[in-house]
């Protein structure tokens, strides 16, 4: 194998990434709006900025006219490898909980911390100059490399709707937005509102987006002293003010909401008897602190990727409406419409409507296909860890979007995912390992003779 990452990649690909961060690349706008750029300014000068460093490493580039995406690419030959990132970061949550400016990439004890520097800025601009290094090696291409840049992840992927609809899709690729050593099955993504009647005495505003488990749920209003007294007798953990009170969780990406704690669910479980309210019995009977959905659709897993999972991930109640965002994940040979009707059924118990906000069709690529075992062994070989094997998640990457894609990186088996929480931060030993594998993938799949592109 060859050694494609030098000092002069890693430190130009560290200040390059410094200022990415330095970008705040978070949604702006409300989802329904139809604005230019679509998703706010912090997002649109965080494509530009990428597009730039592209130029600046000899790439051809396109920015859609409306905003949405934008490419680059490098390379002749009849078959296209593509590899798709995403720029748009979640809020930075609690700012007090960050040890230094979530929007500055900072170096500390070997990490560099920052909003984005694990998902996804971290991870692209490691892909991005792996393939400088394989150019600076003066190897040759002989398929077309695309970086795909979407600007919509997080929320509803419209990027990539957009680009689906309007380009060329690649013969093969992969994601550098997820785990090593690969991801080839991701479950279903299901994004339903459960919406009821709006409350002249309760009003809650709670949770940062669906796919967060939330760490905080604030009640502000009456019998603060009466509700402390419940949250002490359930044994819910909280902090009291004058006029309100905060339920303590724990967040983590919805995708494992297993190892979080939901704080609307425990504030619910708290005012179901205290402030009675549809929305609020709703979550505290069929959902609770289950985070496998068992009360709603019961047993619902398979064997390729287990169990479903369901998360609370937002709630607003005022006088006029209410309404609970669920992020659910559905095993990958699961029957969406069975989740979707026993939804229906159950909410309208509670006289509550169900609406879907958003679906994510579950990605499938067998482990005996081509692309898997390709970059399975491009990281065995890297890495010497040939005990890991293929993954599937819960989480979903924008290898779904696309035929023959799969997630690849950037996270290591061993390390821990700081992805969507204060302090995310990765470490630049693997960041700098992530980019060597990069490279030897760029490398094997652009510049030699024996990958195909077949997935099958």
């Amino acid at each position: 194998m060859k050694q494609f990452i030098t000092d002069s990649i890693k430190n130009e690909s560290l200040r390059t990434l410094k200022k990415l961060i330095a970008i705040p690349s978070v949604n702006t706008t409300n989802g329904d709006e139809v604005a230019f750029p679509p998703f706010g300014k912090g997002i649109d000068q965080a494509l530009k900025e990428t597009l730039a460093v592209c130029d600046k490493l000899g790439m051809d580039t396109f920015y859609d006219p409306e905003g949405y995406y934008g490419y680059a690419e490098y390379g002749d030959g009849e078959e296209t490898v593509g590899v798709l990132c995403h720029l748009d970061v979640v809020p930075e949550g609690d700012r007090e909980k960050w040890e230094s400016d979530p929007f500055k990439g900072v170096e500390r004890d070997g990490v560099l911390y920052g909003r984005g520097s694990q998902d996804d800025k971290g991870p692209t601009i490691a892909a991005l100059y792996a393939f400088k290094a394989v150019v600076d090696a003066e190897e040759t291409f002989n398929k077309k490399i695309r970086f795909i840049f979407g600007t919509d992840e997080e929320i509803l992927w419209r990027c990539m709707n957009n680009y689906v609809e309007h380009e060329e899709l690649p013969d093969l690729g992969f994601v550098p937005d997820s785990a090593f050593p690969l991801t080839y099955a991701e479950k279903g993504l299901l994004q339903a509102k459960i919406i009821g009647p709006g409350a002249s005495k309760l009003k809650l505003q709670c949770g940062s987006a669906p796919n967060v488990v939330p760490e905080k749920a604030e009640y502000a209003g009456t019998g603060i002293t009466e509700l402390s007294r419940i949250f002490d007798n359930m044994d819910i953990p909280y902090n009291k003010e004058e006029k309100s009170i905060t339920v303590k969780g724990k967040s983590v990406h919805a995708s494992v909401a297993g190892e979080g704690k939901n704080a609307i669910a425990l504030l619910a479980k708290g005012l179901v008897a205290f402030q009675p309210h549809p929305v609020i019995s709703f979550i505290s009977e069929k959902i609770g602190l289950e985070t496998n959905g068992e009360t709603l659709f019961g047993q619902v897993k398979d064997e390729v990727s287990g169990e479903l999972t369901v998360n609370v991930g937002t709630l607003e109640i005022n006088e006029n409406t209410s309404e609970v965002m669920l992020d659910i994940r559905i095993p990958v040979t699961y029957d969406k419409e069975k989740i979707v009707s026993a939804l229906k059924e159950k909410s309208s118990e509670y006289g509550l409507d169900y609406q879907e906000h958003d679906y994510l069709a579950s990605l499938y690529v067998p482990k005996e296909s081509k692309l898997v075992q390709s970059l399975l062994a491009i990281y065995r070989d890297k890495t010497g860890d040939y005990e890991s094997e293929p993954l599937t998640s819960g989480g979903a990457t924008y290898a779904r979007a696309m035929p023959n894609m799969v997630a690849f990186g950037a996270h290591f088996p061993d390390s821990k995912s700081l992805a969507h929480q204060e302090n995310e931060g990765i470490k630049l030993d693997e960041y700098y390992e992530a980019m060597d594998i990069y490279a030897e993938t760029i490398y094997r799949l652009c510049c030699t003779e024996d990958q195909q592109s077949n997935g099958e």
